[in-house]
């Protein structure tokens, strides 16, 4: 028996390649699959969607689902990043019920549903916002038992429901039915509609769920002419800034496009300084001289020779007579209030030297998509992408002062400009907008379309990272784990300093042979001591363990702390025994699988800027459980992009790249000993078993200290294996007035994590957008 899919297309019925049934390895029935299929044409521009999905709709047909609980299994690949699938089920009669499943191009995406009937026929949507290629490499249904069904779904809510991060599936299944008791719903009904809740587009790079975004939230944010106006008149000065704009052989529509959008400038006090790096077609120097005779604020030189795009940027640079100075390529645009809302921040903020903001992609039609939502300076992040990128705004004297441009490092020429300019800054003088305020043109060659498009950007990259680095001894720049990212190796000293590893445990003797052995056998760092701090273990296979480690390792001892139990006191205690001068806390759920994880985070923590050093870990089934920590979700904190594949890059790469983060866990958390005593260690009194982490992180950063995540450190982490979850009417007490503690103390910060973006989700844990589960819900 076969299936095949097939794409509708004008009303026609267009075969794509066959498939066939695969023997399932779940319950021994038979799942449907196809296997790389591309449509071979698409549909017209301004054809109706069909079903609410835009651009196709691949039918699927030969598959009789009986009624019951399926895992769908699908893969897509699409020009896009991002987008959301929906998959229609017609049972006849006008019935047709929908499944929306957001997915990321070329990855797995998987989600569960139930058929209370057999459908009659069954298609697949695809929702991306434009007329792009669509290719479907798999998709299968898998029938799966009802408590396979049920166990999954609790699973979910926990990782996205905030109030639910700390409870076991059993803690969550009562609430769930306490609620759909209130609700006066059956408690399966009601579990499974909080389940597809979480469903809901809220994909922030999903081109769809971005539209819906700019509508919704950026739209009703933007000023009319009279606050324009109104603001305009609190500006003391009312500076000038001057757009330094280099062409070369421009696309006539695109460099007219970005001509045009400064003409929009609601802010007036600009001058356009234009380059033109000796191009080869004639409408360019037409197009320029056409532009400055309409408006005398445009200014334009036209080089006789090609010199790359560094001297032309300087050519254009010395046009500029301007307070400020600005930098736009030519075929991308500015936001009609850019250099309004970038005035906004000269204003609010007299001590800034470079303000930077958000931005997005433009494709050749105009069409806005695959936002960047940035953080605010996050120096560490900077090292290893050029995450600040455009819009910038730089004062004139500061760029003046270093130079201007420099050639030899063209394709970087940005990030080398802001790297010279450090040493004339705070980070104090580094100020974030976080509105979209530049969009970045998509086009075939063009960094914004493909990374790998350029290969010279990444060589330009470690010039000029090296050069910055040239004067620190001993410090090492490569290539990253992704295009266009870096990796700065900082020196070690000599001799290593001693590292006094703690270790809080009781009992749970396997647990705990896993993670020491784990440390002593994987551990490249050549100068550690454990501490095991034995919380009243008494099992005998504990105490056996005990005595046999301390006759076989004299790096490990076993210290007693006969109190109950209090993580944060534990903690303190330890470190007062230990005799290294840098501190790591491991909890006893903790599995070393890469040797050179302690190095790495001893690289850091050695730094005099960096305060508490993260890594990265993983369950056991290698998903995500921790790559730093993000303020306000879930009301207190959350771990960014938790759940994700191990090979997934996250967003915009973060995954992948050295960061600052304003706190990271204490499963694993490396820090200067005399760091750990200044700031007064863990609060044992009001945080004995949550949060005493992340407030211990917040108390390093307000000692003016950076905290910091690395990739290049990895470990598992098998959360809460001794203490168990949150799940009894007394520990929940004790969580709930530790996350009160939290909000009292900390409320304004945990609103606001300087290291993310406000536009981002404060209750998922996957970098989405919030506007739209607060909107469809």
């Amino acid at each position: 028996m076969s299936f095949s899919i097939k794409r509708k297309i004008n009303s026609k019925i267009v075969q794509l390649k066959a498939g066939g049934w695969l023997p399932s390895i779940l319950c021994g029935a038979n799942w449907a699959f196809v296997n790389r299929m591309s449509p071979i044409s698409k549909e017209k521009p301004g054809a109706e969607p069909a079903n609410g999905v835009n651009n196709c709709i691949f039918e699927i047909s030969h598959i009789d689902l009986a009624p019951g609980w399926y895992m769908v299994e699908l893969k897509l690949r699409s020009a896009f990043a991002r987008g959301i699938a929906c998959l229609i089920f017609d049972h006849g009669a006008g019935v047709i019920n929908t499944l929306t499943l957001p997915f990321l191009s070329g990855r797995m995406s998987k989600r569960l549903f139930r058929l209370t009937s057999s459908p009659c026929t069954e298609s697949l949507g695809v929702k991306d916002g434009s007329d792009v290629e669509i290719e479907v490499e798999h998709l299968r249904f898998v029938p799966v038992p009802g408590f396979f069904a049920r166990s999954r779904m609790l699973r979910r809510l926990r990782n996205r429901i905030g109030a639910y991060h700390e409870l076991s599936n059993f803690a969550v299944w009562q609430k769930i039915k306490q609620q759909a008791k209130a609700a006066g719903l059956p408690t399966e009904e009601f579990l499974q509609k909080c389940y597809d809740k979480t469903f809901i587009e809220t994909s922030v790079n999903c081109p769809s769920s971005y539209k819906t975004w700019i509508t919704l939230v950026e739209a009703p944010d933007l000023p009319d002419e009279q606050t324009v106006q109104a603001e305009f008149e609190t500006i003391k000065d009312k500076p000038t800034i001057s757009i330094v704009m280099p062409v070369s052989n421009a696309p006539e529509e695109f460099l007219r496009r970005a001509i045009e959008s400064v003409l929009r400038q609601s802010y007036p006090n600009w001058q356009l300084c234009i380059a033109d790096d000796a191009s080869a077609v004639v409408h360019v120097e037409n197009l320029l001289n056409e532009y400055a005779a309409s408006d005398e604020r445009i200014r334009v030189a036209f080089r006789k020779q090609c010199g790359h795009i560094s001297e032309a940027s300087n050519t254009a640079l010395s046009l500029a007579d301007g307070e400020w100075v600005a930098f736009l390529d030519h075929d991308d645009e500015l936001a009609e209030h850019a250099l309004f809302f970038m005035v906004m921040g000269v204003r609010d903020y007299p001590a800034a030297r470079v303000i930077y903001s958000d931005e997005d992609k433009i494709d050749e039609e105009g069409r806005r998509f695959d936002p960047l939502f940035k953080p605010d300076w996050n120096p560490d992040l900077f090292m290893s992408q050029n995450y600040v990128g455009h819009l910038a705004l730089y004062q004139r004297k500061l760029v003046t002062e270093v130079g201007g441009f420099r050639s030899g490092v063209e394709g970087s020429q940005d990030q080398d400009l802001l790297l010279r300019c450090l040493a004339h800054l705070t980070g104090d003088e580094i100020v974030h907008v976080p509105r979209v305020l530049y969009h970045w043109r998509v086009a075939s060659g063009s960094t914004a379309l493909s990374a790998k498009e350029k290969g010279y950007t990444m060589e330009a990259g470690l010039k000029a990272l090296r050069d910055y680095f040239s004067t620190a001894p001993r410090v090492a720049v490569e290539g990253g784990l992704l295009p266009n990212t870096y990796r700065v190796r900082y020196p070690l000293p000599d001799p290593a300093p001693l590292v006094s590893l703690l270790i809080p445990t009781r009992d749970r003797a396997e647990l705990l042979k896993n993670c020491v052995g784990s440390i002593l056998a994987q551990t490249d760092y050549p100068n550690f001591e454990i501490l095991i701090l034995d919380n009243g273990s008494s099992e005998a296979a504990t105490l056996a363990f005990f005595d046999k480690i301390l006759k076989e390792d004299s790096r490990v001892s076993v210290i007693g702390w006969h109190h109950p139990f209090n993580f944060s006191a534990i903690n303190n205690f330890g470190v007062q025994q230990a005799e290294g001068e840098i501190i790591g806390l491991i909890n006893n759920d903790i599995e070393v699988i890469s040797p050179g994880w302690l190095t790495e985070m001893v690289r850091h923590a050695v730094r005099p800027e960096i305060g508490c050093v993260g890594a990265k870990l993983y369950f056991a089934d290698g998903t995500l459980q921790h790559a730093g920590v993000i303020l306000g979700i879930g009301g207190v904190a959350g771990h960014s992009h938790k759940y994700f594949g191990n090979h997934e890059h996250g967003y915009f790469g973060r995954l992948k790249l050295v960061q600052n983060l304003s706190a990271v866990t204490g499963a694993c958390l490396v820090v200067r000993k005399e760091v750990y005593l200044a700031v007064g260690g863990f609060d044992e009194e009001n945080l004995t078993v949550a949060f005493n982490d992340v407030d211990f992180c917040l108390k390093v950063r307000e000692a003016g200290l950076r905290n910091l995540w690395t990739p290049y450190a990895e470990l598992n982490h098998y959360e809460s294996q001794s203490r168990g979850f949150e799940d009894t009417p007394a520990k929940q007490v004790r969580f709930h007035s530790e996350v009160d503690f939290m909000r009292r103390k900390w409320g304004s910060l945990l609103d606001r994590d300087p290291m993310y973006s406000p536009h981002l989700s404060r209750v998922r844990e996957d970098f989405s957008l919030d506007v739209l589960l607060d909107v469809l819900n």
